[in-house]
């Protein structure tokens, strides 16, 4: 199974409540559970996306920003999650534990990404499929339109950014 990037739009309260969850239940397990619609999966597309732009060069401002979007904030704690993150949650052994955004990141973020010209960022990206794959770093089994996945995943996260930061939410951030 490969790893893929989630991500979860919830409110402090929501997390509240997951935090007590896990310390009142015996296995220490969140109830980690948000509305499907408040859920997004990336796939590998980010990560693609910042792979070419560290080969051609891009603003580092810009990647900075895609890594924070995608991994947290260093301190963004998950708080009582945090431990029971990997056996509640994750499905692969390898998985990555939960990073944290909150709602004044998530405006920055979000009014950021809004600042990203996704065109000039992929300028440089080859015509040829398997020579855009590698540099991306998708592996030689990748199968479609690279410029097209990287458009829709970057789009797909710009929005759910937006809005989360219009409904003062927090986002966290794991792989899977």
């Amino acid at each position: 199974m490969a790893l893929t990037q989630q991500f979860a739009r919830v409110t402090n309260e929501y997390l509240d409540r997951c935090r007590a969850s896990a310390l009142d239940s015996s296995d220490a397990s969140p109830g980690w559970d948000p509305p499907d619609g408040d859920l997004l999966d990336t796939g590998w597309a980010l990560w693609g996306l910042i792979h070419l732009c560290r080969s051609t060069g891009a603003d580092p401002q810009v990647i900075a920003l895609l890594d924070r979007a995608v991994s947290g904030d260093p301190d963004g704690d998950v708080g009582g999650m945090r431990d029971s993150w990997t056996t509640t949650r994750c499905t692969t052994v390898s998985a990555i534990r939960p990073g944290l955004l909150a709602p004044v990141a998530i405006a920055d973020i979000a009014a950021a990404l809004d600042r990203v010209r996704l065109g000039d960022l992929l300028a440089d990206l080859p015509a040829s499929t398997e020579v855009a794959a590698a540099v991306c770093e998708f592996g030689a089994g990748f199968d479609g339109a690279v410029r097209e996945h990287l458009t829709e995943h970057f789009v797909a996260v710009r929005e759910f950014y937006r809005a989360a930061a219009r409904h003062a939410q927090c986002v966290v951030t794991w792989v899977d």
